[in-house]
């Protein structure tokens, strides 16, 4: 099968109840439309709405970074690509970016990791051989791609002591 690198199987619109008194896309919106393009991304590898429902299988959330890179307005479009970082039996690593689909600045990105979760046990398990087969497929894909600048970031205060602190 032919995989994209990267992945880009989701878009949306900046809508007005996302906009905050700044005038521009509220913080908690960016978690929001990352999170429907990691949706989309899940139902892409096979862990969609029938695997939940038949097995019982799902991914937790377990830690994310966004970076905010310039800011969109309502009305926007949006384009994201999506780059799997890697992954093992149990856990799947990526990047979305999130780009303004006219103007083709970079306004965003959201390092993720999530977590492959039996949900009958509500314990983290292996994932079912043909979602690890499919990542598999991606992973071969994307293994050429550059390591995203965003991912592996940390947030530090600066070295220097700060007033006050």
């Amino acid at each position: 099968m032919n995989v994209p690198a990267p992945l880009e199987i989701y878009r949306a619109v900046v809508e007005p109840d996302w906009i905050d008194y700044n005038g521009h896309m509220n913080v908690a919106y960016y978690v929001l439309v990352f999170d429907r393009a990691t949706d989309a991304f899940l139902d892409y590898l096979g862990l969609d709405e029938a695997l939940r429902d038949a097995a019982g299988s799902s991914t937790f959330s377990v830690e994310a970074h966004i970076t905010y890179q310039r800011e969109v307005v309502e009305g926007d479009p949006l384009r994201f690509t999506t780059q799997l970082l890697g992954y093992d039996e149990k856990r799947i690593h990526y990047l979305h970016r999130m780009y303004h689909a006219e103007a083709g600045f970079l306004a965003s990105t959201v390092e993720w990791m999530t977590l492959h979760v039996d949900l009958n046990l509500r314990k983290v398990g292996p994932m079912p051989p043909q979602i690890q087969a499919r990542l598999a497929e991606v992973m071969a894909s994307h293994a050429g791609l550059p390591w995203p600048d965003e991912a592996g970031r940390v947030i530090r205060r600066p070295t220097g002591r700060v007033q006050g602190a």
